[in-house]
Order: C-alpha cells, then sequence, then structure tokens
C-alpha cells in the first residue's frame, strides 16, 4: 500500500456526557461512559470546566489509586497536589501532574482558588500487567515552559508526551509510547501528524469543531480513528482537541472504583490491602 493510500479515518463518533466526580465535582466525562469504555491502553479522560466556584470547590480529597497512571493537564486555573509519596504541588494554566501510582498511592487534588475559571484533563493511562506491582509510586510536574509548542499553517501543537514537528515532549518513556497532543486549529488551518502503526487513537474536540479525514466532528465529540499511518485534521471556524495515542496493551483489565488490575485477585487485594492498612506497603 503506498503512501497516499494509507492514512486514519474515523471509525465512528462518541458524545461526551455530563457527571460527577471526587466529593461533588461537576465534569464532561470523555470515557468510560456507555458508548465508549476505553481506548486501550488509555482508561478514563474526564474534563472539568467551569466558572461555577459551587461546581469545583469540593475538589477531590484524599483517594487511593494502584495499576495506572493519572495525567492532569490545566488549561485555567490552579490546582493543589499532595500525595502519600511526599508529592506536593500547584498546577496551573499549561502545567501538567504526571502521577504514577502503580502499586498504589494515595492523593488529593484540591482548588488552589475560590473564583475564576478551573479548566483541565485527566488522563488515565493503564500500567502493563507486569509492571503495576513492580513499580514505585512517583509524581512529576511538567511546567508550561518545558513543553514545546509548535507553529504550524494557522495550527498550534502542544506536545506533551510523544513527538511532532521535531519537538519531544517532556512526559516520560513508557512501554506503550504514548502520544498527547493539545491541538488548536485557526479557521481555515489543517494539521496532519503520522502516527506510529499499530498504535490506539482518538481525538476529543474540546472547543469549536473539526473535521478528520474529512469527517465532521462537533464540540464535545470524540473521534474514534481506524487505520494506520497519517490523520489530517482540519476546521472551517476554528477548533481546539486533544490528540492521544498508545500502543494496546490488549491485556485483560478488572477495574473497580480507583483501581486497575490485571485479574479479579488482583482487584480484591487491592480493596483487601486497602482495608487492612497495607495499602501503601503491599506484601
Amino acid at each position: 500500500m503506498s503512501q497516499a493510500e494509507r492514512g486514519r479515518t474515523v471509525a465512528r463518533i462518541v458524545q461526551r456526557e455530563a457527571a460527577t466526580e471526587g466529593a461533588g465535582v461537576s465534569i464532561n466525562r470523555v470515557m468510560p461512559i456507555a458508548a465508549l469504555d476505553t481506548v486501550d491502553p488509555f482508561l478514563l479522560l474526564d474534563e472539568i470546566r467551569s466558572d461555577d466556584p459551587g461546581a469545583y470547590l469540593a475538589g477531590f480529597p484524599p483517594h487511593p489509586h494502584r495499576g495506572i497512571e493519572t495525567i492532569t493537564y490545566m488549561l485555567a486555573g490552579r490546582m493543589h497536589h499532595r500525595d502519600s509519596t511526599g508529592g506536593n504541588g500547584v498546577i496551573g494554566a499549561g502545567d501538567v501532574q504526571w502521577m504514577t501510582a502503580a502499586r498504589g498511592i494515595i492523593h488529593s487534588e484540591m482548588p488552589e482558588q475560590s473564583d475564576g475559571l478551573m479548566w483541565g484533563f485527566q488522563l488515565w493511562l493503564n500500567m502493563p500487567a507486569a509492571e503495576k506491582m513492580a513499580t514505585r509510586s512517583s509524581y512529576l510536574e511538567l511546567a508550561t515552559d518545558a513543553i514545546p509548542t509548535v507553529e504550524g499553517y494557522r495550527h498550534r501543537v502542544r506536545v506533551i508526551s510523544g513527538a511532532y514537528g521535531g519537538k519531544s515532549g517532556p512526559a516520560p518513556e513508557r512501554t506503550v509510547s504514548p502520544t498527547y497532543l493539545d491541538v488548536a486549529i485557526d479557521a481555515g488551518g489543517s494539521f496532519a501528524i503520522d502516527l506510529p502503526d499499530g498504535h490506539s487513537a482518538f481525538a476529543y474536540v474540546f472547543d469549536g469543531e473539526a473535521r478528520i479525514a474529512g469527517t465532521a466532528i462537533p464540540n464535545g465529540g470524540t473521534a474514534i480513528l481506524s487505520g494506520d499511518g497519517p490523520v489530517s485534521i482540519a476546521s472551517n471556524a476554528g477548533g481546539r482537541l486533544l490528540l492521544i495515542a498508545g500502543r494496546p496493551l490488549r491485556e485483560p483489565v478488572f477495574r473497580a472504583g480507583p483501581f486497575a488490575m490485571a485479574s479479579a485477585r488482583d482487584l480484591e487485594q487491592a480493596f483487601e490491602d486497602l482495608r487492612s492498612g497495607r495499602f501503601l506497603e503491599p506484601a
């Protein structure tokens, strides 16, 4: 097949849903929802976006995670993170927080503001079964200045993870080689990237509109991509989206609440460890 014949297309489009998370925070849930469970190796994507303090002030008090990595990306507002490894920091507009829950972590994410716009995303990245309990939990902050922006024809791309336009994102290397791009396209602009063959990929349009491989994606829509090779994105009126891809693990996933394990027994063990006080130092 020639390069001209290759290219990713839109397999289907799913609309986000309103949900509540944490201690009563209003969010937009991209996945998991009834129409979209996961996009292996990604297990969850939430968006928080509100200028109503009542919708976000309750925050996300201390809670556990095991078996995943959480990636928080802020566009506006400030969120204070604390965790059981000693991780402690405030992330603001443009910053990223990369937390490796692995064998077990307890953390909180609380608003560091009492008014104004709070806008950001949290993505859950699954970990390979062999790494879930063999990896130490950790916390990493990626400041906005460390995240490169690539300017193109009527588009701008922030490279959080993966590579584009000769720039590589500052995120840590991972087995699934994730790509995480924030793509802003001006009216009449276009953008294209050749994603690695075999990688799962999706795009979430969170502002304006976009056309992916000629298919219109509305605001709040998630396009699940199929095929291999390059993906082409354009916008008539202007839009902004997250483009996310990674090598699928193709492993069983047993999820409940904040845990994602590779077997029912491992999932049961996570809750047992939490109840018995052995969660942070599993046997």
